[in-house]
């Protein structure tokens, strides 16, 4: 499949393409750190393949240009040309590589093949990062104007659009699907449940993926009825309440912008603490660069909202009933929470707690098959096909395996990829959140029970 055919080429003489591609590189590493990076690996003469059994994408099509330490060559060749001494030296003596439209369009094609789950860096023995090398070739990609156009089209909305997030909801629409859900989570679960907008001086500012807005109420009640139920102080913003962050994708510059926004919104309303909803990678780019672009030591918290509950669960301030789920249960991790062993027990043993019959995928925790739609590949629908069956074979057959009936994927990502995994695979199987099984399961306390005439329907 020619996902290349995908990408945003915009206002550009391509017969300059090579030349912008290493003026941009040479600006990239006068003012980052990454030619630490770069030199080390490539001064790696070994490429032993031991990657190329743990990459799903590999695994199912055998191509050469999938094994990882392979494509992290795409870009380690262009460096040692034309970023070290022995480059130019070689190429005096008569080195024949030279970088051309042709390369250039073929490392275009190539890193986006990667799912960028960085599963492969915890085989290498060498330790090289292939996941990080995929993003820095796709940083200098885009700023040549290479680009898959669902990235560029969600990350312009988010950053200097009208909305300011990257689904294009307008702040009164994002308000009124709030006010909706309210009246959704006591019509089918009986529960009270509140939305705070733009309330000052709370403990916590919460940024979901806005996608969950619309395509996962029952995740979004399910967090609000956490919330309530331990009577947090907390509450969304309407000049930013997009966690999505494509920059971890594709871009440190926008990254950067995306998660000094959220701060900006933090200090607007006086917040104290960062609480990102369930998505991976709105959860990895806050945790990780928030600290690195705005402030260091001085940055504020940030926290996952599993986090939060399952601290709260385990204080007792939350209760949840057991064996409310009857139907057998298995946990995606998603990539960006997981590879690192950041955030694995913490929704099992809620999981363990409320359901009759929960069961692992094998592999699991930080070495689990990436959902097949990492690395932003999932907003590009024009290469589902690809996505869902050589991607997510691997998750799929993970899934199959398993028996069960319920998959519970904690990102809004993931949710949406193994939802089309299972549809394009034939697996009669449910995809949600955690969150969507807590408000299956909460013990709420009194206030938060709403009981109904049976004729009128009215509070009693």
């Amino acid at each position: 499949m020619a996902i290349a055919t995908s990408y945003y080429l915009e206002d550009m003489d391509t017969r300059e393409l090579p030349r912008r591609f290493l003026d941009v590189f040479s600006t990239i590493l006068s003012h980052t750190n990454y030619a630490l990076v770069l030199d080390a690996a490539s001064r790696m003469k070994a490429r032993c393949g031991r990657c190329a059994d743990t990459c799903p994408v590999y695994q199912v099509t055998g191509e050469q240009r999938d094994i990882p330490c392979e494509r992290s060559e795409l870009l380690l060749q262009v460096y040692r040309r034309y970023f070290t001494f022995g480059g130019n030296l070689r190429a005096r003596l008569g080195d024949t590589f030279v970088l051309d439209d042709a390369y250039i369009e073929r490392m275009a094609e190539d890193y986006y093949r990667c799912t960028a789950c960085r599963r492969c860096k915890l085989e290498c023995p060498l330790g090289v990062d292939h996941g990080l090398i995929t993003h820095l070739a796709r940083w200098i990609l885009a700023e040549v104007g290479l680009t898959p156009k669902a990235l560029v089209v969600a990350t312009r909305e988010q950053l200097d659009g009208k909305s300011h997030n990257t689904s294009g909801i307008p702040a009164p629409a994002m308000k009124d699907t709030c006010e909706f859900l309210e009246e959704d989570c006591v019509d089918e679960h009986g529960l009270k449940i509140e939305f705070p907008i733009d309330v000052e001086d709370a403990e916590y500012i919460f940024f979901p993926a806005v996608s969950d807005y619309l395509l996962e109420p029952d995740t979004l009640m399910g967090n609000a009825a956490v919330m309530m139920a331990t009577g947090a102080s907390w509450t969304i913003g309407t000049d930013d309440f997009d966690g999505i962050n494509y920059g971890l994708f594709y871009s440190d510059r926008l990254l950067d912008r995306i998660v000094s926004n959220e701060v900006a919104e933090l200090k607007r309303l006086g917040a104290k603490k960062i609480l990102i909803g369930e998505c991976g990678h709105a959860s990895r780019s806050a945790k990780i660069f928030i600290p690195a672009f705005c402030g260091g030591e001085d940055a504020p918290e940030v926290i996952n909202i599993m986090e939060y509950t399952y601290a709260q669960w385990k204080s007792g301030k939350l209760k949840l009933k057991p064996n409310v789920i009857k139907q057998r249960v298995t946990y995606h991790d998603p990539c960006n929470i997981a590879r690192s062993g950041w955030i694995t027990e913490e929704p099992r043993e809620i999981l363990k707690h409320i359901c009759v019959d929960f069961v692992e995928m094998t592999p699991n925790r930080q070495d689990n098959y990436c959902c097949g739609g990492g690395g932003g590949t999932v907003s590009i629908d024009e290469i589902r096909e690809f996505r869902t069956m050589t991607g997510g074979k691997a998750k799929a057959d993970q899934i199959r395996r398993t028996g069960a009936e319920i998959v519970v994927a904690p990102c809004a990502n993931c949710k949406k990829q193994v939802a089309e995994v299972c549809q394009d695979h034939k697996l009669d199987v449910r995809t949600c959140g955690l969150h969507d099984l807590i408000l299956e399961a909460i013990d709420a306390p009194e206030f938060m029970i709403i009981k109904k005439d049976d004729d009128e329907g009215e509070e009693a």
